[in-house]
């Protein structure tokens, strides 16, 4: 009767599939292996089908154990979520605060709340990060930050709870010094025009974009690791790229950056990209975190 599963059935089931065997699953779980075979025989009972089909070296998941897999992990993954919750309504102040920011996320807006939660809690230390592409997702998963500050939609983790909060508006510039600076203003370039020219992008320092490509449209790349220096290279005519309207509407409004002229990177060069407040499902957020959070979503409105 399904009425008898337990917890740490699912919780083997899981383990010797991600594993990829039950001696595997075994050692994870610090386990024997025969106890770990029979809670997968007396669950495989239960349920009435098959889940891992043992005539191989390994033992490989059957259909149906791939279709159930999804179901015991979210089954799971709710229970800890629930034990998080209930865990964090008897605990008091965190001792430090964990933030990664993505790079096209507005750092003032951050300093910003940041001090508005330590007025309410002077006790809190702060370990903040500023990462590029899959950094902010992956500090999630790793738990290095108890909170993240995403941009764009490339990256998601059914570990992670996101909150939209703000749109974030990156153009594509150029120095007036550079060869496409230099076109005329009226004239609307097209992708072979931009793919002459070197374009400046960020590195992932993460795997997760492998073998992937974000608005990389020239073969000719200079691959950057910070914001800052994609900026610096910008500006010194090396090449040309996008970056957050926050941190160019200076050099716009002086003449150090010029907007290139094309539709190929969206209306008047620009595009726009959702901001996310993200936090793992299963640890809950402390009340210095609850007060961060509440923070930037009144700084947000402004950006």
């Amino acid at each position: 009767m399904l009425d008898v599963l337990t917890l740490d059935q699912l919780r083997i089931f899981v383990t010797v599939a991600e594993s990829g065997s039950f001696r595997s699953g075994a050692a994870r779980l610090s386990r024997v292996q025969s106890a770990v075979s029979h809670a997968i025989a007396n669950l495989e009972a239960e349920l009435g089908v098959a889940l891992f089909d043992r005539s191989g070296h390994r033992p490989a998941l059957t259909p149906e154990g791939q279709v159930l897999l999804a179901n015991a992990r979210d089954i799971l993954l709710r229970v800890d979520a629930m034990r998080a919750r209930a865990r964090g309504l008897g605990e008091g102040v965190e001792s430090e605060l964990s933030l990664t920011v993505d790079t096209l996320f507005p750092i003032a807006a951050v300093g910003a709340a940041l001090a508005e939660m330590r007025i309410a809690y002077p006790a809190v230390s702060i370990r903040l990060a500023v990462e590029p592409l899959g950094g902010p997702i992956t500090a999630l998963i790793e738990k290095r930050s108890a909170l993240a500050l995403v941009v764009g939609e490339d990256f998601r983790d059914p570990r992670i709870a996101l909150e939209a909060i703000a749109s974030i508006q990156q153009v594509a510039v150029v120095s007036p010094k550079h060869p496409l600076g230099l076109r005329s203003k009226g004239e609307n370039l097209g992708l072979p025009d931009l793919a002459d020219h070197l374009q400046i992008v960020l590195a992932d320092p993460t795997p997760l974009s492998e073998g992937r490509s974000f608005g990389v449209l020239s073969p000719q790349t200079c691959r950057v690791s910070s914001q800052d220096t994609k900026h610096a290279m910008i500006l010194s005519g090396l090449g040309w790229g996008r970056l957050p309207f926050w941190q160019v509407e200076r050099d716009l409004s002086e003449g150090r950056l010029v907007r290139l002229a094309t539709k190929a990177l969206g209306r008047k060069g620009q595009v726009s990209s959702e901001a996310y407040v993200a936090h793992r499902l299963d640890e809950p957020l402390g009340p210095a975190a609850h007060v961060f959070r509440k923070a930037l979503l009144r700084t947000a409105v402004r950006i």
